[in-house]
C-alpha cells in the first residue's frame, strides 16, 4: 500500500521562491516593455521634431525667395506682416515677413522718438523716458563721459550690478533689458516695436505698427487709425502706399526681412523659426543671413476657415 509523503518544509520555501522569482520576471518584463515603449515614443517625437524644424527652414527658405523674385502683381508677396498659409504632407505652415525699416533702430533712431515710444507704448513719464533714453545713448556710446541722467560703470555699480554698459551698438534688441532703470513690463511693452539691423534713423511708415505709428511726433490715433485705412486698401488693391501725413520720420526700405515661420506637423509636433535677412547686390551671394534661430511660443493667427 503506498502511503503519501507529507509536504517538507523545503517543497513549501521553493513554492515560495518560484513565485516570487515569477513576479520579478513580470516586473523585469513589464519595465522593460515600457522602457521600449518610451524610447519609441520619444524617437517618434524626436523625428516629428526634426520634420517640422525641416519645414520651418524650407519656409523661411522660400519667403526670402519670395522677396527676391521679379515683382509681379497678384503673385506676389509683401513684407507687410501679411500671414501666408499653406500645408505639406499633412503639416500646417504659416509665414510672414516684415520689413524692419518699418522699426525703430535702437541704435539710429532719434532721442526724440525713442522718447516717445517709451511713453506712447511703454506706458512711463516723460520724466522716467528722459532718464531711459540717456541710459540708452550711455550705453552704446564708447567713453566714460556720462550725460544728464544717463548711466556709466559707476551707476550700475552703484546699482549692485556686476556689469557695466557696453559703450557700444546694440547688438540684440534683448541686449536692452541690461540697461539701468530698463524694467520687464517696460521692455515687454517696446521690444517688438526696435530693431538693430534697419540702421535708418526714420521708420518706414508703409510697414509701421500701429504701435510705432503713434510714437510719430504729433501722431494722434486719429491720424494714425485714418493712415492705416488707406495702407490696408492700398496694399489690397496693390497700389502704392500714400505717405504718412506728418513729415520728418521717414525712412526708405531697409531690404531687411524679418520672417517668422510656424509648422504644425500632423501628429501635434511644432516649431518655430525666426530669421533676419538682408538682400544685397551680389547675384551670387543674393542675401546675408542676419539671424537665425529658434522660436519659442506661437505667434501667428490660425489660418482662416475655409470659405462655406
Amino acid at each position: 500500500m503506498n502511503v503519501r509523503r507529507p509536504a517538507s518544509n523545503q517543497d513549501g520555501i521553493a513554492l515560495v521562491l518560484v513565485l516570487w522569482l515569477t513576479i520579478l520576471l513580470t516586473v523585469i518584463a513589464s519595465g522593460f516593455a515600457y522602457s521600449m515603449r518610451t524610447e519609441a515614443l520619444a524617437a517618434r517625437n524626436a523625428i516629428s521634431v526634426a520634420q517640422a524644424r525641416a519645414l520651418a527652414d524650407g519656409a523661411a527658405t522660400r519667403a526670402t525667395f519670395e522677396m527676391l523674385r521679379p515683382r509681379v502683381v497678384g503673385d506676389t508677396w509683401i513684407s507687410d506682416g501679411s500671414v501666408h498659409y499653406w500645408s505639406d504632407d499633412g503639416a500646417s505652415i504659416a509665414v510672414n515677413i516684415v520689413d524692419e525699416s518699418g522699426k525703430i533702430d535702437l541704435n539710429a533712431a532719434s532721442d526724440v522718438l525713442l522718447t516717445s515710444l517709451l511713453q506712447t507704448a511703454g506706458g512711463v513719464d516723460a520724466d522716467t523716458a528722459a532718464h531711459l533714453v540717456a541710459a540708452i545713448d550711455d550705453w552704446k556710446t564708447a567713453g566714460d563721459l556720462k550725460r544728464p541722467n544717463g548711466a556709466k560703470l559707476p551707476e550700475y555699480q552703484a546699482a549692485g550690478l556686476t556689469y557695466g554698459p557696453a559703450d557700444a551698438p546694440f547688438e540684440t534688441v534683448a541686449d536692452l533689458q541690461r540697461v539701468l532703470g530698463m524694467t520687464p513690463a517696460i521692455y515687454a511693452a517696446v521690444a517688438d516695436s526696435l530693431t538693430v539691423y534697419s540702421h535708418q534713423a526714420g521708420v518706414n511708415p508703409a510697414f509701421a505698427s500701429r504701435t510705432i505709428l503713434l510714437a510719430f511726433p504729433n501722431a494722434t490715433p486719429e491720424i494714425v487709425d485714418a493712415y492705416i485705412g488707406l495702407r490696408n486698401n492700398a496694399l489690397q488693391t496693390r497700389q502704392p502706399v500714400p505717405p504718412f501725413p506728418l513729415p520728418g520720420v521717414g525712412a526708405a526700405p531697409a531690404n531687411v526681412w524679418r520672417i517668422r515661420a510656424e509648422v504644425t506637423t500632423p501628429d501635434g509636433a511644432t516649431f518655430f523659426r525666426d530669421a533676419v535677412v538682408r538682400a544685397g547686390p551680389d547675384p551670387l551671394h543674393p542675401t546675408t543671413v542676419l539671424l537665425w534661430q529658434e522660436g519659442d511660443t506661437s505667434q501667428l493667427p490660425p489660418p482662416p476657415p475655409p470659405p462655406q
